[in-house]
């Protein structure tokens, strides 16, 4: 079931857990409505197979104390990148110029979205930065070939053959069950018999052939949903979300292990930032953070509004301000949230499905603020633990803060990307955050056809 219906399952599993705790508890004592963290872990356990975190403290924690993150940055946003901007910066033959002025641009305004059909398709690997425009003409033809090949393995397999293949069926089952429940509401894929649709269908069905192996899991048409609509070809649609599911093949993959190492780094990372928080979420039965398995799972793709999720996903793809940025977003979220949750007693049911309810309600640009200012805040951090340098990939390289244009150098383990945007005469969002000088004790492992859209 997991394999097949993850989100489900992990629902599923939530629910025999609520019920389980809420029918032990009724009319008991409020002071035994506390289960001991062991315990509540094989609840999990059970309920969400592939998901089992260890218990237990493992060999190698590092006990981190009294880490003073030093006070936030202000953070300033611009503008979505124009047309006009992102001609400018391509040579005679069609090459992109200037590549990582190109993408500290995108991470710090997005992108038009009259560009996103040609940027796209470079953030996520199907065109080379320094490819000519000769060549991803070639490139397309050759793309196309490949597609349309693989396509017809499927399309070409008989009613008999399909018979006698049950993972095929079992595929193309969930494919439809899928294709026919995403973003129904949008201009682009509602109605019956929408082209849209077919083409949602037909590519979910050609990337099986792609990866037999994987196949299709559900939440997959969330991932590709947007590509399509985008891209308005499914040739380009097909092999962006290739690339996109090069990114995200773990999270689907039957043991699920990439899911279960993006929550322990969600947990050392929110330890850090606020360990009173991280200590009121263990009190109620909530610090493995399960609550966030959609957003990680899906890249937050049913939390925001369509169009707010273009424009967070095409600043993700910059890979700036630094590695494992999603999870950071996941912080500014939860930082955002965390008044209510403790001020009105969330348990473990509550927080659930505060979270749950969120969806819709985010706003993307104060999100992106607060996450880039938090990044900041790390990479200027001198006393940085080791394993949270190495989940956002800040140990081998030399930082240059953004006060680098003073003259004023500080360097914290890479080059931030950061130091060199520039602070545009244009509206902005600014967030900033006070220092919390109250001691901490964290334990970190060091281990872990075309279409025109409505």
């Amino acid at each position: 079931k997991i394999k097949k219906d993850p989100y489900t399952a992990t629902m599923v599993g939530f629910s025999k857990v609520t019920n389980y705790i809420f029918d032990s508890l009724r009319g008991s004592d409020p002071s035994t409505h506390q289960r001991p963290p062991s315990e509540m872990a094989d609840f999990l356990s059970d309920a969400i197979p592939g998901l089992k975190i260890n218990q237990q403290e493992e060999p190698g924690f590092e006990v981190i104390t009294r880490i003073d993150l030093g006070e936030r940055p202000v953070v300033q946003r611009r503008e979505p990148v124009s047309l006009e901007e992102w001609s400018k910066n391509i040579d005679s033959e069609g090459r992109i110029l200037n590549v990582d002025n190109m993408k500290q641009m995108i991470f710090r305004g997005g992108l038009s979205h009259a560009l996103r059909k040609q940027a796209w398709k470079f953030l996520l690997g199907y065109f080379p930065w320094d490819s000519t425009k000769e060549e991803r003409i070639q490139l397309q033809k050759q793309k196309t070939d490949e597609y349309f090949r693989m396509k017809l393995q499927w399309k070409s397999v008989s009613e008999e053959q399909e018979k006698r293949n049950s993972r095929l069926r079992d595929y193309r089952s969930l494919i439809e069950k899928d294709v026919n429940r995403t973003d129904r509401t949008n201009k682009f894929y509602e109605g019956q018999d929408n082209p849209g649709l077919i083409l949602l269908h037909d590519i979910l069905m050609t990337y099986c052939m792609y990866d037999f192996d994987l196949g299709y899991v559900q939440g997959m048409s969330d991932l590709l949903s947007p590509l399509l609509y985008v891209m308005e070809n499914e040739v380009d649609a097909f092999w962006c979300f290739a690339s996109y599911m090069d990114q995200m093949h773990q999270n689907f993959e039957e043991q699920m292990q990439g899911m279960k190492t993006q929550l322990i780094q969600l947990s050392t990372l929110l330890r850090l930032l606020d360990s009173g928080f991280c200590s009121y979420l263990e009190s109620q039965d909530s610090g493995y953070l399960y609550f966030c398995f959609r957003w990680l799972l899906i890249r937050f793709k049913r939390e925001f509004s369509f169009l707010d999720i273009l424009r967070l996903w095409e600043v993700m793809w910059t890979d700036l301000p630094c590695k494992n940025f999603h999870l950071l977003l996941c912080c500014a979220i939860l930082e955002s949230e965390k008044q209510q949750i403790m001020e009105k007693h969330y348990g473990f049911n509550e927080i659930l499905k505060h979270i749950n309810e969120l969806s819709m309600k985010i706003d993307v640009e104060d999100v992106l603020c607060k996450a880039e200012a938090i990044s900041l805040q790390m990479i200027k951090c001198k006393e940085l633990p080791q394993a949270v340098s190495e989940i956002l990939g800040l140990q081998d390289s030399e930082v240059t803060t953004p006060d680098s244009d003073t003259g004023e150098d500080e360097n914290v383990g890479m080059t931030s990307p950061t130091s060199t945007f520039q602070s545009d005469s244009l509206p902005v969002l600014a967030t900033s955050g006070a220092r919390d000088d109250s001691p901490t004790q964290t334990l970190v492992s060091p281990n872990v056809s075309r279409l025109t859209p409505a």
